[in-house]
């Protein structure tokens, strides 16, 4: 090989942001075990990251005003940890209804801090559920009017990808020998994927338009004892990137079923900072070396010195390749997932949370805080169970929407739920001549977990919880990858 073709693509883009941090005093509780209800303060602002990505229109004219073309997307990105279907459709209605553009074009994903409390008009009767309702109806407006702004002032961008590596994101699927179970939290002997997947937008005069970071990394840091709003180590590595790079970065959660940090589940805002300035430095460090675009790096011969030197230089690329760069293509697909058999019943759940109910209220009156706790996780349990049992389409299965984008040389996979890491890695494995992105928690957070079969049947909290039967994340892997190969071809 005498030649390293780097990963491009060429485009249109704008890149937007908005401040979504919703009012001090709204119902924020996230954690079973959490003791507070409202959010006491703000550690760092919630933010909006949109970016409008559309093909290049040879000889067309850029007039701002122009039509979204075929093959426009909006990607939004919200500092939020999961919001009902419902909320989901409102912002992708308004969205299509202020921009133009139609509704399966947007694709809102989370960032999945679970520092920005559980935003659902369900809990409207909770304290600071009053706060709810309101704060959700101005999100989907701003960010309509977020989408007219990045539209106004969409520009030529060449994309650049690149790849790094960060260990913030351990295995979090860790065996208690003592207690005989498993629990949610850091396995020191786990496999954990480190992959970080960038694309850098640059705009023709070489300004950084935007960074797009994927990374998968649950974002728990900061659990039931952190009353303030948050978005988690998100925050720490936005704030790196764009004081360091320039322009704005647009985060993407990786498929992190099964991982999360090391350090986590504290309520010290300063350790979702550090675990932010990883990812945000390992960033910079990916970025550093990114070559320019519109070039590849070729063997140029051997120099004479001490001893015989092989010299490479960068060139620019043929006109088959910058041809490649513009290609930006879009598919929907639907995979049916089977749900398990042993799905509980909402009767069966609603008596289950009754009964913890009366519990904690006679917990309260004898002033025994640790069953309190007890009883208000195991509430809350079958309160985000009976949610789930409510918005699972009726019927045997549960079909899986997905997006599938070509953008130059790279893949871009948008799908609802969280999946386990095996999911990404397999894309990417069997994809090895593409950058391969992968975002979960898009357009909707059902049907939840998806893990792998080998999961199944050890109490591990993200198959105890799962909508879907073992085997479905195979399914998903394979129906996938069949997709792709025709999509590609």
């Amino acid at each position: 090989m005498n030649v390293i073709k780097t990963a491009q693509a060429r485009c249109r883009a704008a890149a937007a942001r908005c401040d979504i941090t919703p009012p001090v005093g709204i119902y924020h509780r996230m954690w079973g075990a959490a003791l507070h209800d409202r959010a006491t303060g703000v550690h760092r602002p919630l933010e909006a990251t949109l970016m409008w990505i559309e093909p290049i229109r040879s000889g067309e004219s850029k007039s701002q005003n122009a039509e979204a073309p075929a093959g426009a997307s909006v990607i939004v990105s919200l500092d939020h940890c999961v919001l009902d279907s419902a909320e989901m459709s409102n912002i992708r209605s308004a969205i299509s209804l202020a921009a133009g553009l139609p509704a399966e074009s947007i694709l809102v994903t989370l960032t999945h801090t679970h520092g920005s409390g559980w935003m659902s008009r369900s809990r409207s009767h909770l304290p600071g559920g009053e706060l709810l309702g309101p704060y959700l109806d101005s999100l989907a407006a701003r960010l309509g009017e977020l989408a007219v702004e990045a539209k106004s002032r969409i520009v030529p961008v060449s994309v650049v990808y690149q790849s790094g590596k960060c260990d913030l994101a351990r295995h979090r699927d860790f065996y208690d020998k003592e207690r005989g179970r498993y629990v949610c939290g850091f396995n020191p002997a786990g496999l954990a994927d480190d992959s970080l997947l960038l694309a850098s937008f640059l705009t023709e005069s070489g300004e950084r338009l935007a960074t797009v970071v994927n990374y998968a990394c649950h974002p728990t840091t900061l659990a039931w004892d952190n009353t303030l709003i948050s978005p988690d180590w998100v925050g720490a590595m936005r704030e790196v990137v764009e004081r360091e790079a320039g322009g704005l970065c647009l985060f993407l959660q990786g498929a992190s079923g099964d991982l999360g940090p090391a350090e986590g589940f504290v309520g010290d805002t300063e350790v979702a900072d550090r675990n932010g300035r990883k990812v945000g430095y390992a960033t910079m460090a990916s970025l550093a070396t990114m070559p320019p675009p519109g070039t590849q790096y070729r063997y140029s011969g051997p120099v004479t010195s001490g001893t015989e030197i092989g010299t490479w230089r960068h060139e620019i690329v043929s006109g088959i390749d910058q041809a490649r760069f513009e290609t930006c293509r879009w598919k929907d697909i639907v995979v049916e997932l089977p749900y398990r058999h042993d799905l509980p019943s909402l009767e069966v759940t609603t008596a289950e949370r009754e009964h913890w109910q009366e519990r904690e209220v006679a917990a309260r009156n004898a002033a025994d805080e640790a069953t309190v706790r007890k009883c208000r996780a195991e509430v809350e349990q079958r309160t985000r169970q009976i949610t789930r049992l409510n918005a699972l389409v009726p019927g045997p299965a549960y079909p899986l929407k997905i997006r599938l984008g070509i953008l130059g040389d790279a893949i871009w996979i948008f799908v609802p739920g969280e999946l386990y890491q095996v999911f990404q890695r397999q894309m990417r494995s069997r994809n090895p001549d593409h950058p391969v992105f992968v975002s979960t928690l898009t357009n909707d957070w059902q049907p939840g977990y998806i893990p792998p079969a080998s999961t199944f049947g050890y109490g591990i909290y993200q198959e105890v919880i799962a909508a879907t039967a073992a085997g479905d994340l195979e399914i998903l892997i394979e129906s996938v990858s069949r997709q792709l190969k025709t999509f590609l071809a």
